[in-house]
């Protein structure tokens, strides 16, 4: 039997106005190398100037995962020759980082949480972008310069499950504190994996390979369960010398394989060498009171939504999962929904509505004021279950969001007028003399019959609790 053992480097991308080193903006999606300048080119003469907002946003990231924030860190370069990388170098933290240790708690499917270290956050300027056509191959280094936080784990990952929990984690962390928008389809938010296995009992180390850039928690999960199949294979085929090399390897979507790059750089190919351009990072107390305004963080909120709302731990989980969600249902709730019916409405009927049609819920065509509204009605009886969820159908395809015009409209405000209902009730039980009489009799399964047709009867307009009590006081 073996043991998996994983390791991560994360790359967020900071969502600063400006590049790392320069002003140049770090907008999405511009033309082709019209955000530059002669310090993210790396011409001759051009220094590098730190950017102030970037270094909070890591002190931010390191006081809300309980790390050591450092108030003094430094500089490197680190050697390498690629296209995208107009200087040769990356400007990088590699002899001390602004944010050491820390550490970021998962949950596990059996409602345990377990505690995963963090070895250090540190600054570093990203590359450019390469993009290739036929034959030729052009460089985009509108993201050169772009600041990047590398948040690097400790190997305490057991499992592809652990690995993607921790990647959720920190995802909805990053969110919260609003220091990325960390779009992973932008590439804002991306992970290196580290692998290796050994038996289990052996303290040591297997050899580590390094699967790069993978930008899915789906490809994350279904790169590690290949790599560690291939490893297992090779060493009981006894070959794991052989095959298993400390690399780096790509994921290759269309295969499902890792396939193997190039050898894995140990921290002297890289050269790494002081920047002499760039005197140590100091901060400043106003930067460190800027750095621990914190926002209700996830395991807080999961916490005040289990012991102050009263909703299931599952539902805080889910509902706190997302920054854009959590926010979504309390502004449900600041309009009179009831937590526990207001989790139901937007964790299953809107939900399943906005996944139907291909809709987040940032872009839900139903905002949470009128949500929460149509719930608020629901609680108070003014409308049934069955008639919110036609209101609901209706304002996914229509513009009208005055919930108390669409129930005139539609006819669904709720009857609980007892001489109404009682009326109904009389009649139904007149017409089926027979039922009534076995209902009597004891065959009390009945009763969800003469429930049934009085609904029925009232259209669904009938308030189902004032149904049942009066039921129950005529049959008896």
């Amino acid at each position: 039997m073996f043991e998996t053992v994983i390791g991560l480097e994360v790359h967020v991308q900071l969502n600063t106005k400006t590049k790392l080193f320069c002003s140049c903006p770090t907008s999405f999606a511009e033309h082709q190398n019209s955000n530059t300048c002669p310090t993210c080119l790396a011409l001759p003469g051009a220094l590098p100037v730190v950017n102030k907002e970037a270094a909070i946003k890591a002190m931010k990231l390191g006081y809300a995962i309980n790390a050591n924030v450092n108030h003094s860190s430094s500089f490197d370069r680190k050697s390498y020759f690629y296209p995208d990388s107009p200087s040769a170098y990356q400007i990088t933290q590699f002899t001390k980082a602004i944010v050491q240790k820390g550490e970021i708690f998962i949950d596990l499917a059996d409602g345990t949480q377990k505690r995963i270290g963090m070895t250090q956050a540190h600054l570093e300027a990203d590359a450019g972008k390469n993009m290739h056509d036929g034959n030729h191959s052009k460089v985009d280094l509108n993201r050169a310069g772009t600041p990047l936080l590398e948040i690097v784990s400790d190997p305490d990952m057991r499992s592809a499950a652990e690995a993607v929990a921790f990647l959720k984690k920190l995802h909805s962390t990053v969110r919260y504190l609003d220091i990325s928008n960390a779009n992973m389809q932008e590439g804002s938010f991306r992970c290196d994996v580290n692998v290796s296995i050994r038996p289990k009992g052996q303290e040591a180390f297997g050899t580590r390979v390094e699967i790069k850039n993978i930008n899915s928690f789906k490809f994350v999960s279904a790169a590690i369960a290949y790599e560690v199949q291939r490893q297992t294979e090779a060493y009981e085929d006894g070959v794991y010398e052989e095959e298993v090399n400390q690399e780096t390897r790509l994921w290759n979507v269309d295969e499902g394989v890792t396939k193997s790059m190039r050898g894995k750089e140990e921290a002297a190919d890289y050269r790494y060498f002081p920047d002499p351009d760039l005197r140590p990072l100091i901060v400043t107390e106003e930067m460190i009171e800027a750095a621990k305004i914190m926002p209700e963080l996830p395991d807080e909120k999961v916490k005040r939504y289990v012991e102050v709302l009263g909703i299931k731990s599952s539902d805080a989980h889910v509902i706190t999962s997302d920054k854009e969600m959590a926010y979504y249902f309390e502004e449900m709730l600041e309009q009179g929904a009831k937590p526990k019916i207001a989790v139901t409405w937007l964790t299953s009927e809107l939900l399943g509505r906005l996944n139907k049609a291909g809709y987040s819920i940032e872009k839900s065509p139903i905002d949470a004021k009128t949500l929460g509204a149509l719930v608020a009605k629901i609680s108070d009886d003014t409308i049934s279950g069955k008639g919110g969820k036609e209101i609901l159908d209706y304002m996914m395809e229509n513009e009208s969001r005055d919930i108390d015009a669409l129930i005139d409209t539609l006819g669904l405000a709720q009857v609980s007028d007892d001489g109404a209902i009682l009326e109904i009730i009389d009649t139904i039980l007149a017409s089926n003399q027979d039922k009534v009489e076995q209902y009597k009799a004891g065959k009390e399964k009945l009763f969800g019959f003469f429930v049934g047709q009085t609904m029925k009867a009232s259209k669904g307009s009938a308030n189902p609790g004032k149904v049942n009590e009066l039921l129950k006081q005529r049959l008896s």
